[in-house]
Order: C-alpha cells, then sequence, then structure tokens
C-alpha cells in the first residue's frame, strides 16, 4: 500500500511537473531510503502511460568513491549516462540523504576535479539545451528523511509538516494552488522583463548587474518541488560590486560561512569565507565558476526556516541568491559550466532593497511592483 503523502506528491511530480505522456521515458534517480516514495512514482508513470529506468543510489557508495577513486575514475562519465540525457524525455530527482556530511572528510581537490570532468559538463550542456527547447523536462522533489530533519533542527514528524506545507500538499487540490502562483508570479516576471540594469544594496552589498535583453522565468512547480521564485542569468560581463552572503553556502554537504565576493566586468575578483575558503577557492577554479549564472529572488513565503537544503531555502520569501557557474539557456544566459551552485541572501535586514532601472521594486523582503 502507497503512502497517501507520497501518492499526493508523486501524482504533482508527474502529472503537473513534468507532464508525463503516454510513450514518455522517464529516468528516476534517488537514494535506496527512499523506496517508498520511488514507488509511488513508478506507479504513476505507469498511469501516465510512460516507461521509467529507475537508478537507486546505495548508502555508502560515494564515501567509497571519494576514497578510493584513482584520478581516471574521478572524471569518468560512462557513455550510457550522456545516452540517457540525450534519449530521454524527462528526469526526476529524489532529494533525500542518510548522511548529509558524508562528504566532510573529502579533500576540495579530489570534489573539484570530479565536479569539472569534461563528461559532466557535455551532460549538464546537453540537458540544459534539449531544455530550452521543450525537449526534456526535469524535475527535484524531496524525500523527507531523518538526516534532512536533523539538519533542518526538527523532529521527522515536524519536518513532515514543513514540507507538507512547503509543497502545498496540505491543500485540497496542490495542482489548482501552484496554477494560482504561476499566475500571480508571471506579472512580476512581465514586469522584469521589461528592464535593463538590476542593483542590490544590503548588508555588506552593492551589486550592479545588466539584465538586458535577458529573460526572467517563473519558477512555480516545473522543475524544482518546493518552488518559488523568480529568475534570469544575468549579462556575463556585467557583474560588478561585492556581496556578502548571509546564509552558508551548502556545496556537496559540506558549509561555507560567510562567503564574500567582489566582482569586476563579470568575474570574481576576490573571495573569502570565515569557513571552508580553501573549498571555495577550489570551486572557483572550475571552468566559468567564477562567473554569475543566475539571479534569482525567493517568493515562496510559506518557507521561514533555513534548513541547509537549497532545495526549500533558495525559494524563501525575504531572500535572493545567486548562482555561481551554470546559466539557465531558457533564459538567454550565455555561461557554461560543470556547476551552477546557489548562494542565498537575507533581503529582509533593514536597508536591504533591489533596484531596478532607478525603481525600488524589493525592499526588505516584500515587492513593491
Amino acid at each position: 500500500m502507497i503512502n497517501t503523502f507520497y501518492e499526493k506528491l508523486a501524482k504533482l511530480v508527474v502529472n503537473y511537473s513534468i507532464k508525463v505522456k503516454e510513450g514518455d521515458r522517464i529516468f528516476v534517480a534517488g537514494p535506496t531510503l527512499a523506496k517508498d516514495f520511488i514507488l509511488a512514482i513508478y506507479a504513476e508513470i505507469l498511469k501516465a502511460g510512460g516507461h521509467s529506468l529507475l537508478l537507486s543510489t546505495i548508502e555508502g557508495t560515494q564515501e567509497l568513491f571519494f576514497k578510493y577513486a584513482s584520478e581516471k575514475q574521478l572524471v569518468y562519465v560512462d557513455n550510457i549516462q550522456k545516452i540517457v540525457f540525450k534519449e530521454f524525455d524527462g528526469m526526476i530527482q529524489i532529494l533525500g540523504d542518510y548522511n548529509p556530511y558524508k562528504h566532510a572528510s573529502v579533500d576540495p581537490k579530489k570534489m573539484a576535479k570530479m565536479q569539472s570532468a569534461p563528461g559532466r559538463f557535455e551532460i549538464m550542456s546537453i540537458m540544459n539545451e534539449r531544455y530550452s527547447k521543450g525537449e526534456f523536462n526535469w524535475v527535484i522533489a524531496p524525500y523527507p528523511c531523518q538526516s534532512l530533519a536533523q539538519e533542518a533542527k526538527m523532529g521527522l514528524f515536524s519536518y513532515f509538516d514543513f514540507v507538507e506545507k512547503a509543497l502545498l500538499l496540505d491543500k485540497e487540490d496542490p495542482v489548482s494552488e501552484w496554477t494560482k502562483i504561476d499566475q500571480e508570479q508571471e506579472k512580476i516576471v512581465n514586469y522584469l522583463n521589461e528592464t535593463e540594469k538590476i542593483h542590490v544594496i544590503g548588508e555588506d552589498t552593492d551589486l550592479t548587474l545588466s539584465v538586458k535583453g535577458r529573460k526572467w522565468i517563473n519558477c512555480s512547480g516545473q522543475n524544482n518541488l518546493p518552488d518559488g521564485e523568480v529568475f534570469t542569468g544575468p549579462v556575463e560581463d556585467s557583474v560588478n560590486g561585492h556581496i556578502r552572503f548571509t546564509f552558508p553556502g551548502i556545496y556537496s554537504g559540506q558549509e561555507i560561512e560567510n562567503i564574500y565576493l567582489e566582482f569586476k566586468d563579470g568575474k570574481v575578483i576576490k573571495a573569502t569565507a570565515e569557513k571552508g575558503e580553501e573549498l571555495l577557492q577550489e570551486i572557483l577554479k572550475i571552468q566559468n565558476a567564477d562567473i554569475l549564472g543566475e539571479f534569482a529572488i525567493g517568493t515562496n513565503y510559506g518557507i521561514q526556516n533555513f534548513t541547509k537544503n537549497m532545495l526549500f531555502d533558495e525559494k524563501m520569501g525575504g531572500t535572493m541568491h545567486c548562482a555561481l557557474g551554470l546559466g539557465p539557456e531558457e533564459s538567454g544566459s550565455k555561461n557554461k559550466s560543470a556547476i551552477h551552485w546557489d548562494i542565498l541572501k537575507d533581503m529582509k535586514l533593514p536597508g536591504s532593497k533591489v533596484i531596478a532601472d532607478g525603481k525600488v521594486i524589493y525592499e526588505e523582503g516584500q515587492w513593491k511592483i
């Protein structure tokens, strides 16, 4: 018997987010601990007439990989993975973990080398290009588990309630609720699509960037669950100034705290962190990871707790985030990279604002348009 929570979430994922049609080939990836959710997704794909390729990762395999992998093995990407992204119609990635600190002792150089492998860069490019053409759909959805609840400093039952509300699964018709959000946010992106220059002011922050000719994207449950953000890819050489990120940057389970970045003509020229600076410097060595690929504002005011899980945190109402590396092709971004790393800033603090073409459009965590 499939748990009603997972059944409701699986219906949202399959029928709303990626809209599986008869004959679609869908790749489903997730940890073995998420078995109940995987079964619910499998059932909904079958009901929709689709075909599934299931891949479940076993606890401990990633730890063993970083312990024993040679340099050749670190950068190896099997051709089968490329075939999946070239030929399949969609992907469902389930986010859950038995131990979010499994990479805590991994050498940052090893992690960066694995992440920057040419094969992974190729996969990201294929996925991004096919998605922008409407040939490939993808979504990331959470599996509420003990380790993520602990990271969020909640009990498991409280965490389930938190996830349920963030996903709007507590509503009678979640699809209808996300459709309403889609319509409301469309008004915001339509306004932003007419702007050219963004100026961010906040704590230890004075950052400018051009969005001229770039498209703003309305995120309302298509690629992430939960969702709630509007974003674009800044003009690559336009970012200037400095920014301090309020919340820790989470990279493969490792925390990088109090990140400060300075930009000149689009590139990071100075980067410091109170904790994890060595890893930060290694990340910036990855091809084009020193360029801002995304600028975004979170719109989900149902999420107010920082959980160390960017799937939730970047959507938090009253925050903004930037991503280093890969820019979303659908926005017009031209930045290619093997990584897309989101870092979060609290914009509810006094004096925080976003100015578009000289007009304050967002102040202390609230929209002014």
